[in-house]
C-alpha cells in the first residue's frame, strides 16, 4: 500500500460541501499558476468556482512511493501540482516497463476510466504534491459545464496521440535518436511551463531513461557521452545543459 499522506478537507456528500474547506488551501485552481495546463482556458467565474469546489483534498507523495497501484480501485484522476512522477507497467517476464515521465500540469489516473482499476503504478521521483479529482464529480461537472468534458476528452486525445508516438519512437527510430527525441520533448515541456528550454535537471535516472526507451543502460550512458562530445548537450550528473538544440533536431533529421 502507498505510504504517501493524504490531506483531506471535511467529508463530503456532494460537489458544493467542499466550499468553505477551500479556504484552507493557500493556493486555489483559480490563483495556481499551472490552471491553464489543467483547465480550460475561457472557464467563467461560476464555472471556475465550481471547479475548485471539485478539488476537495490534496495529496503528498514522499519521493519513491507510490500514488497507485496496479489493479487498485480507480475512483479519481490527479492533477500534478509539483514534483515529478513515473508511471510503469510490469511485463510478462515481471519485469518493470517504464511508460512515462510526468511533471506539473499533468493528470494522473486516466487509465482507470475504462476498467474501473488502474492498469499501471505511478511513483513519485521526487516530493510531489497532487490535486485530487473524484472521476464521479468530474463526470457530474462535465455534464454541466460542457467546456470541461470538452477539456477531458482533449485531455484523452493528447494521451492516445502521445502513446502512439512512444511506439514510433520504440519501433522505428535508432538509439541516437530516441535520446533526441527525448530531451527535445522535455524542452518542449519545459519551455511550456515558462522553464528553460536548454538547462534543467533530469530527475530519473539513466536506467529509467533506458527502460521507456527501450535502450540498455550502458546504451543510454554512452549516448549522453557522445552527445557531449559532440557538442550537442553538457552534462554533470543529472544537470543537462542543451548547448546545440539544432545539432539534436538533425539527429532526428539523419
Amino acid at each position: 500500500m502507498p505510504t504517501a499522506t493524504v490531506t483531506r478537507i471535511a467529508p463530503r456528500t456532494s460537489v458544493m460541501s467542499a466550499q468553505s474547506a477551500l479556504r484552507k488551501f493557500e493556493v486555489t485552481c483559480s490563483g495556481c499558476n499551472l490552471r491553464e495546463m489543467c483547465l480550460p482556458k475561457d472557464l467563467d467565474a461560476e464555472a471556475m468556482r465550481r471547479v475548485e469546489q471539485l478539488v476537495y483534498a490534496r495529496r503528498r507523495v514522499k519521493r519513491g512511493d507510490a500514488l497507485f497501484h496496479a489493479g487498485d480501485d480507480f475512483g479519481a484522476v490527479y492533477a500534478i501540482r509539483s514534483g515529478f512522477l513515473k508511471t510503469t507497467v510490469l511485463n510478462d517476464d515481471g519485469r518493470e516497463q517504464v511508460t512515462g515521465f510526468h511533471m506539473p500540469g499533468e493528470l494522473l489516473g486516466l487509465d482507470g476510466i475504462g476498467t474501473g482499476h488502474y492498469n499501471g503504478n505511478a511513483v513519485a521521483l521526487e516530493d510531489a504534491e497532487l490535486c485530487v479529482l473524484p472521476f464521479s464529480l468530474v463526470e457530474e461537472l462535465g455534464r454541466e459545464i460542457p467546456v470541461m468534458q470538452r477539456h477531458l476528452h482533449g485531455v484523452l486525445s493528447r494521451e492516445i496521440v502521445r502513446d502512439h508516438g512512444v511506439m514510433m519512437l520504440l519501433g522505428s527510430m535508432r538509439a541516437e535518436e530516441r535520446l533526441a527525441a527525448f530531451l527535445l520533448n522535455l524542452s518542449k515541456r519545459f519551455t511550456h511551463r515558462g522553464y528553460s528550454p536548454s538547462d534543467f535537471h533530469l530527475r530519473m535516472t539513466r536506467e529509467e531513461i533506458g527502460s521507456y526507451l527501450g535502450l540498455k543502460l550502458e546504451t543510454v550512458s554512452r549516448l549522453f557521452s557522445r552527445f557531449q562530445d559532440d557538442r550537442l548537450i553538457e552534462v554533470q550528473q543529472k544537470h543537462v545543459r542543451i548547448i546545440n538544440i539544432e545539432g539534436l533536431e538533425a539527429v532526428l533529421g539523419d
